[in-house]
């Protein structure tokens, strides 16, 4: 059975504006496919960046929106483990900004009972995105110690947040207004407009970090790489806010910067690590477990920036580019 929806869609390259309503038939679910009532999704740099035209999207007009957590209504033909009522998310789709969804019935994970779906929603893509970084990329260990670029923000605080639970020692950069929020998850806090953050960490650590985290871009990348410790590590998951303000131009010296730091036979590392929904779904289904799972005993606090209507899709974009988030800003369906 089809139903009335309401998508906030992107209708031209541009800025915040080009987010607006579009309301359409969504038909039933396919095979193998279900219908969620969205009830919550989180907003990425990721849609920023397509919004902006900075990386390929679908074509226009179309919803943002990599993860979504929501209730299923409609079952799709084949489908079972799941039944409808019960409470999902799912990361990858595309499409989040929107009151119903079709998503693979392959790709949910359930959320454990009692779980918020709103928490579920700010930790879903920023906490998999984290853990993946942590714990298949850079493989750390308890006792071991990071830098985490941009900690006050979405990846960042979940970056705080499952290093703190892991047993890491954490520093973490921020403008002065938010180093609040690094330090409220255990970290070092500093200020990367007015301190050298290299040296300061070498100087704490005693040699440097075992590895940097780093979603910024610029010459962030060349201070996180000076940060490492020798057999260390930079982890390179973005380009996010250097891309933002510089356009695809930034992106290209962004690559060449993280590039060049790579061919630097001083022992040192760096690599290249991105969610991947395509070739990898079942590490996303298997980390997304871990991180309900930890959400449900309360060993994890995501930081929700804000909770805000379907309909304010372009102030979350707005908030997002303006540096004035900390940690996940989520959408609820009105």
């Amino acid at each position: 059975m089809s139903v009335q929806n309401l998508s906030m869609v992107i209708t031209r390259p541009g800025g915040p504006v080009v987010l607006q309503p579009l309301t359409s038939t969504l038909q039933g679910p396919g095979p193998g496919q279900v219908r969620l009532r969205v009830l919550a999704a989180g907003v990425s740099y990721g849609d920023v960046m397509m919004r902006l035209g900075n990386v390929p999207g679908p074509k226009q007009p179309y919803a943002p929106g990599y993860d979504v957590v929501g209730e299923v209504e409609a079952l799709g033909e084949g489908v079972t483990g799941t039944k409808i009522g019960a409470h999902v998310a799912s990361i990858g789709a595309r499409g989040g900004y929107t009151r119903y969804a079709n998503v693979n019935a392959a790709d949910l994970v359930p959320l454990p009972d009692g779980l918020d779906p709103v928490v579920a929603g700010a930790a879903a893509l920023n906490y998999v995105t984290a853990h993946q970084l942590l714990h298949r990329a850079a493989r750390v260990k308890a006792g071991q110690s990071v830098l985490v670029q941009a900690a006050a923000g979405g990846v960042g605080t979940a970056l705080l947040d499952l290093g703190r639970d892991a047993g890491l020692t954490l520093y973490g950069t921020a403008s002065a207004g938010k180093l609040d929020v690094v330090r409220s998850y255990g970290a070092t806090a500093l200020d990367y407009r007015l301190e050298d953050v290299p040296s300061r960490v070498r100087t704490l650590s005693g040699v440097g970090v075992n590895a940097a985290f780093d979603g910024v871009g610029g010459m962030s990348f060349s201070r996180s790489y000076a940060a490492l410790r020798p057999g260390a590590q930079l982890v390179v998951y973005g380009f996010g806010p250097a891309v933002s303000r510089g356009g695809r131009g930034a992106l290209i010296l962004s690559f060449l910067r993280a590039a060049i730091l790579k061919l630097r036979p001083d022992g040192r590392g760096v690599s290249f690590f991105f969610v991947d929904p395509v070739r990898h779904q079942d590490w996303i289904r298997e980390d997304l477990g871990v991180v309900f799972s930890l959400l449900a005993t309360g060993r994890l606090q995501p930081l929700i920036s804000a909770r805000l209507p379907l309909s304010s899709a372009a102030e979350a974009h707005r908030l997002l580019e303006a540096g004035e988030v900390r940690g996940k800003l989520v959408l609820i369906p009105d």
